[in-house]
């Protein structure tokens, strides 16, 4: 069972691995729940990007418009909030819907004239940037001094008023972190009894239990430590909402296991009435509106929107993608997997910062870290021939 699901082990190894390097290396400053309060909030945009970037390399294309496009769509909402006076509840929907309609542009390309995506996305590349810089041109850079949009990425849920009760801490991230370790506990047990019912291959008894012994530690340290410092901030929330969204769909819906059968194989899956064109639109379509949902995240964050928002975006989301065990070959990926691959490059960022590592032997690092999960991919999808 550990060789069959290697992949999925391989990337809670090296995160493990990772951490307890950093934290070491650091004497402890790694793991501090403000250190890590702030990972998670420089995650999120990379995490929201590469959850898309996950189905588009699924079902065998690339994306790499989304960097700029992502800083386009953010400054097109610090527009819409300046020099337009929009309020957030119709500049949010309104830039989500134009990342849908930038995404199904370069679908259409792909889909109806046939041209490959790392073309169609690269002309995308350029455009984006030209509308970025033509979008910023008067001022360099757009203020953004609405409150609220701000606190997308900067605020934090409020927290229970309860003095006196665990001085110290988030009282309500620690009862939704109690919460997430009982959901996981039972989902575990209600899929395992689904695939027994099923024959399917399941881990032995003892091996089962010390999975969700090892989960539930990992949910309490991780809540415990951001109850340390403010509790969870709405980055958090927005991209955990995503996450079990599209781990929802493509796990337990039709158009997941479309999406999946596409990127299998392509030819059979037109074959079994499955069109291929449609999955294109719907992935390149939801991949343009995450993109959007960056783009605002990391313009929340900054409080602004600038020339060079989005520069290297997509190659951070093409590495975490990868990193968390999609593979270059289709048909073969997780979102939950791309959530742990941008943890992972996000934290030798924030860690090789923090030992003061110049930023050419980081890009190196990164690197070759890309190198190795792929390296890991192609191994593992041999050993399976």
């Amino acid at each position: 069972m550990l060789k069959r699901n290697i992949r999925e082990y391989g990337m809670f190894i090296a995160l493990f691995v990772i951490m307890a390097f950093f934290t070491i290396a650091t004497n402890g400053i790694f793991i501090s729940s403000r250190n890590i309060s702030n990972l998670v909030n420089q995650m999120g945009y990379i995490a929201v990007l590469a959850i898309g970037m996950t189905l588009v390399i699924v079902i065998r294309h690339i994306d790499l418009s989304v960097g700029f496009l992502a800083g386009f769509l953010g400054a097109i909402a610090a527009i819409g909030l300046t020099a337009w006076g929009l309020p957030i509840w119709l500049v949010i929907p309104m830039v989500l819907a134009l990342g849908v309609v930038t995404g199904l542009i370069s679908a259409t390309m792909i889909a109806k004239f046939g041209i490959p995506s790392f073309v169609a996305t690269l002309a995308g590349w350029l455009i984006y940037r030209g509308a970025l810089l033509q979008a910023t041109l008067r001022t360099g850079t757009i203020i953004i001094p609405n409150k609220a949009f701000n606190a997308i990425g900067n605020g934090y849920i409020p927290d229970i008023p309860l003095e006196g009760f665990l001085p110290g801490l988030h009282k309500l991230t620690l009862l939704l972190g109690l919460c997430a370790a009982v959901l996981v506990v039972f989902s575990a047990i209600s899929s395992r009894k689904k695939k027994m019912a099923y024959d399917f291959d399941v881990p032995s008894k003892a091996m089962f239990i010390l999975q969700l012994i090892f989960t539930v530690i990992l949910v309490g340290a991780v809540t415990y430590v951001l109850a340390g410092y403010n509790g969870l901030s709405w980055t958090t929330v927005i991209v955990l909402v995503v996450t079990l969204i599209y781990d929802f769909i493509t796990t337990k819906t039709f158009l997941g296991r479309h999406i999946y059968a596409v990127g299998g194989n392509p030819e059979a899956a037109e074959l079994s009435g499955i069109s291929v064109d449609k999955i294109t639109y719907v992935v390149f379509g939801s991949m343009g509106m995450l993109t959007a949902l960056s783009g605002m995240l990391f313009a929340s964050r900054l409080q602004s929107a600038t020339t060079t928002a989005g520069t290297g975006f997509e190659l951070d989301a093409i590495a975490a993608a990868y990193v968390g065990g999609v593979s270059s070959a289709g048909g073969v990926g997780k979102v939950t997997g791309s959530l742990i691959g941008a943890i992972v490059m996000m934290s030798l960022t924030n860690g090789m910062n923090l030992m003061g590592i110049d930023i050419s032997t980081q890009y190196i690092v990164r690197g070759a870290v890309l190198v190795i999960a792929v390296v890991f991919d192609v191994a593992t999808r041999k050993h399976r021939k």
